[in-house]
């Protein structure tokens, strides 16, 4: 239903979605938690940027941000409220860790906040086996935030 494809990040539609992601973090967050990127912040060469379209239009936006040490971070979840609850941010999420998996990175990390503006992308994360854990690169715990982790590469036991 949705092609998944990298975004340039050049579209009116791409950039009004990351709008609408930006306000709703801002939005939905103590200022000292906001912690999307903007249009700038993502185009940097350790970012891939991903959107999800469906009948010409922007349905989902996500990325990927490598962090240097065989992991990386999702960034900029997002999808358009006229397809909320259809698969948009599922087929992101699928196209990120695939990718992240493709890339031979060991875990897979993102940081979102708490509340009920959380829980629909915290029930996807959850999902896909994401799992509540420590902060990770330069994130600070509070008591606001949330850290969840997804290992991709599971552990040979040993002989």
């Amino acid at each position: 239903m949705f092609e998944v494809r990298e975004d340039d990040l050049s579209g009116e539609q791409t950039l009004g979605l990351l709008a609408l992601h930006l306000a709703g973090m801002q939005g939905n967050s103590p200022a000292e938690n906001v912690f999307a990127l903007d249009v700038s912040g993502l185009k940097v060469p350790e970012i891939t940027v991903w959107t999800a379209w469906a009948d010409g239009r922007v349905a989902a936006v996500g990325a990927l941000k490598m962090l240097g040490d065989g992991t990386a971070e999702v960034k900029s979840m997002r999808t358009h409220p006229v397809f909320l609850r259809k698969g948009a941010a599922s087929a992101i999420l699928d196209t990120i860790i695939a990718e992240a998996s493709a890339r031979g990175l060991t875990r897979l990390s993102l940081e979102t906040g708490s509340g009920e503006a959380f829980e629909p992308a915290l029930a996807l994360y959850r999902r896909r086996g994401f799992a509540n854990g420590e902060a990770f690169a330069d994130y600070e715990a509070s008591a606001f935030n949330q850290f969840l982790h997804l290992d991709l590469v599971e552990e040979v036991p040993p002989a």
